[in-house]
């Protein structure tokens, strides 16, 4: 492997260290890695004194919801194999590291020869399993150099990337370690094919097949369907994973519609984070920690419920008659797909460019992007008014969830046929 490349690396393993005394994520990544290996010779003594049958593993939380449908339907399947799931980022580590479908939860660690080896003298995995944009040379050199199959799931691929570029043989070399790789459209795979790169399947995205799980399995909540029987035919809006200047953009207009009723899922919810969104609301808010458990449910003149927990915006989508994904007026939008599902329309900020499903829905009319207040405000104000073209917009997202489903069985049909 490239020195240039394993010193890249080495620096950027400094940095996170020294990065460690000041930032308390970084804290817990390095503290994650310091005991990644016992804790995977832990699990195979307990579970897997041959190694792992498999190894998953996804950067940070995001890419884990890509990979997630895999696992699930592979324990289906192969209840009595062991899996290994490692993270790159705490983000996904802390959230999941108790994930019940795997045997081991643990940290990446940095891509060095020597942390390569250890690593993988220690798990042991049958076959592994990296998800989107994982691409790390010095693992991919020393799986296939044991014979290890490697796979890439729910990748996409742009002419821009270094693959594609005169000088970036050495990231073409390490898309030939990969044993087989599972794109998300046909321009990916199209892509791949001007660089001699053909093992490949076009399978789709799984977490569309993930969102329509949610959708078919997830229970309701009896609490939120109480109180918004209340009055069936107000208007209602969900947003999801919402920061403060998603919140500049629509707050102003539920204060200006107090008939309203909205379900807010702030993407944080520390205290003082909490505390400065309830104030700029007018009308009554709740939070969804102090009514969940109540005997009295949430009271019937609240005008905003806020979500102050992990886990639930998937599923409450359903009790929006449109829905606001948060993000687009910052790094990038969220998760459109887990409210598109229900068969709701979506707004969503200007950075989506590089989402494609957000792309998808824009052009079927299941979508409408803003960029400022007056324009979210405008798009509020059509949907209020136009209830028919609410449910048309609402149809287009339902149809184009359902036309991607199948992500999933293809890529499980490979790995257990392969």
């Amino acid at each position: 492997m490239s020195t240039l490349y394993n010193l890249g690396i080495h620096v950027m393993s400094l940095g996170a260290h020294v990065g460690a005394l000041h930032s308390p994520k970084l804290k817990l990544m390095i503290e994650g890695h310091r005991d990644s290996i016992a804790r995977i010779l832990e699990a195979r003594r307990k579970k897997a004194p041959q190694g792992f049958d498999i190894w998953f593993h996804a950067a940070s939380l995001g890419e884990f919801e890509q990979a997630r449908p895999i696992i699930e339907a592979y324990r289906k399947v192969r209840p009595d194999h062991t899996v290994l799931l490692t993270f790159f980022s705490p983000s996904g580590y802390t959230v999941r590291s108790n994930y019940p479908l795997a045997d081991c939860v643990a940290y990446l660690p940095f891509d060095t020869p020597r942390a390569v080896c250890q690593f993988l003298d220690a798990a042991r995995p049958r076959t592994a399993v990296f998800v989107k944009y994982e691409f790390w040379a010095n693992f991919l050199g020393e799986l296939h150099k044991r014979h290890v199959p490697c796979y890439l799931v729910s990748a996409i691929f742009r002419a821009s990337q270094p693959f594609f570029k005169p000088w970036g043989g050495m990231f073409r070399a390490m898309l030939g370690d990969f044993t087989h790789i599972f794109v998300q459209d046909e321009t990916s795979a199209q892509i791949l094919a001007t660089v001699g790169c053909t093992n490949v399947t076009v399978a789709g995205d799984t977490r569309f097949d993930r969102v329509h799980k949610i959708m078919t399995d997830a229970p309701g909540v009896p609490a939120i369907e109480k109180w918004l029987s209340a009055d069936p035919d107000a208007f209602s809006m969900v947003v999801g994973s919402s920061w403060q200047p998603d919140e500049a953009c629509y707050i102003p207009w539920l204060n200006a519609h107090p008939q309203c009723r909205a379900i807010v899922a702030p993407h944080e919810f520390d205290e003082s984070r909490l505390k400065a969104l309830r104030a700029s609301i007018t009308g009554k808010s709740v939070l969804w920690s102090q009514v969940k458990d109540s005997s009295e449910g949430i009271p019937a003149d609240t005008q905003v419920l806020v979500i102050d927990c992990f886990g639930l915006l998937s599923s409450i989508y359903r009790y929006g008659k449109v829905a606001i994904i948060g993000g687009g007026l910052g790094a990038g939008i969220h998760n459109i797909n887990e409210a598109a599902v229900y068969g709701i329309p979506v707004a969503f900020g200007p950075n989506h460019q590089k989402f494609r499903e957000a792309l998808d829905l824009l052009d079927r009319g299941g979508a409408a992007t803003y960029q400022n207040r007056a324009q979210l405000e405008a798009i509020l104000d059509r949907w209020l008014a136009d209830s028919p073209a609410v449910s048309e917009a609402g149809r287009h997202c339902a149809d184009y969830v359902r036309e991607n489903l199948g992500a999933t069985d293809t890529i499980l049909n490979h790995l257990l046929n392969n």
